[in-house]
């Protein structure tokens, strides 16, 4: 699909200079060399992580969590929904233009990253179930989220044609092979999936360095683009959403408190090293503009306001053991 030619028919969205007369991302001109390097850097990036989490994951535990589904199945309600319809409620409220809509919307629609599992870690959640909701949205994205960004793009005029769908197809079957690898040396190798987390993490730190660095001299003259009030606003916002309502809807389907913990993480990371790819492969630089960091933003919130919320769960937990102790001392004296 020739997606840049499909949105400047549909939109008319892009002119001459920065940004177009209706507001839209500006034009950037990346030489072929830089451009090529920060599309494997990405892809690359996109590969440890998939391959580092398929590591953690242990097939009886995965079968153990699919007998008993209800936790899996509420989890990825939560995924698939309140993300999705918190990505397009936020675009149509503040009215956003049609290229900074769409990648919102495929943030929105991503599957849970492998960041959740390191959050849950810190709120006392159920790893083994955070570990398979993981799994389980990135396999259920092959199908949902082509499907579910057809049907909220039709909301917006100048997407109906414009959502690079094989595009998006493709990388996420590719992000189930390096996933597949690291169940299979987990499951058949398992002495060596110490080694392969801590050599991915390294390699990730110097790889995502890297990137910045290239992306920062990429879109150095259009940078202040992304920090524009409606793109700031939803990059807060999205996580924020999904962590509340991830939780309240745990607690309506009455399931425990360590499991609601949980699904709220889930529900609020998303797999930004996945969106970022497709943003960056699948769109044009002259398409896609500086907004290709958005996820970048919107990993900044996500991680501030999942610390935020892992420390009040903390503090609530030192507090709480001690104003019970008052209360039953308090209470002892009384009856005697």
């Amino acid at each position: 699909m020739n997606v840049t030619r499909g949105f400047l028919e549909t939109g008319n969205i892009h002119h001459d200079g920065n940004v177009s007369s209706n507001g839209s991302v500006g034009i950037l001109n990346i030489s072929r060399p830089m451009n090529a390097a920060i599309n494997i850097l990405t892809i690359t990036i996109l590969f440890i992580t998939m391959i580092s989490l398929g590591c953690t994951m242990e097939i009886s535990k995965i079968k153990a969590h699919l007998l008993k589904p209800k936790g899996v199945a509420i989890a990825l309600l939560a995924q698939f929904c309140i993300m999705p319809l918190t990505a397009f409620s936020l675009a149509k409220f503040l009215q956003m233009d049609p290229m900074k809509a769409v990648t919102v919307l495929i943030c929105g629609c991503c599957p849970g990253g492998s960041l959740s599992n390191i959050f849950s870690l810190l709120v006392k959640g159920d790893m083994n179930l955070s570990i398979v909701m993981t799994t389980c949205s990135s396999i259920s994205a092959l199908g949902l989220m082509p499907l579910l960004l057809y049907i909220f793009s039709q909301g917006f005029t100048g997407l109906e044609n414009a959502v690079p769908y094989i595009g998006i197809i493709t990388a996420l079957v590719l992000t189930l092979v390096p996933c597949a690898v690291g169940i299979f040396i987990n499951h058949y190798k398992p002495n060596y999936s110490s080694t392969v987390k801590k050599a991915g993490l390294n390699m990730l730190i110097i790889f995502s360095i890297i990137l910045a660095i290239l992306s920062g001299l990429a879109v150095k003259d259009v940078i202040w683009m992304i920090f524009m009030s409606d793109v700031l606003s939803v990059a807060a916002l999205m996580p924020l959403i999904g962590f509340m309502l991830g939780y309240v809807m745990s607690v309506i389907c009455r399931l425990s408190p360590q499991c609601s913990r949980t699904i709220s993480m889930e529900t609020g990371c998303q797999n930004i090293q996945l969106c970022t790819a497709i943003l960056k492969v699948a769109f044009s630089p002259q398409v896609i503009g500086p907004m290709f960091l958005f996820p970048l933003l919107y990993i900044a919130f996500q991680c501030a306001e999942a610390l935020l919320l892992a420390l009040c769960f903390r503090c609530y937990q030192t507090v709480k053991p001690q104003a019970v102790g008052k209360w039953n001392s308090c209470l002892h004296v009384f009856v005697k």
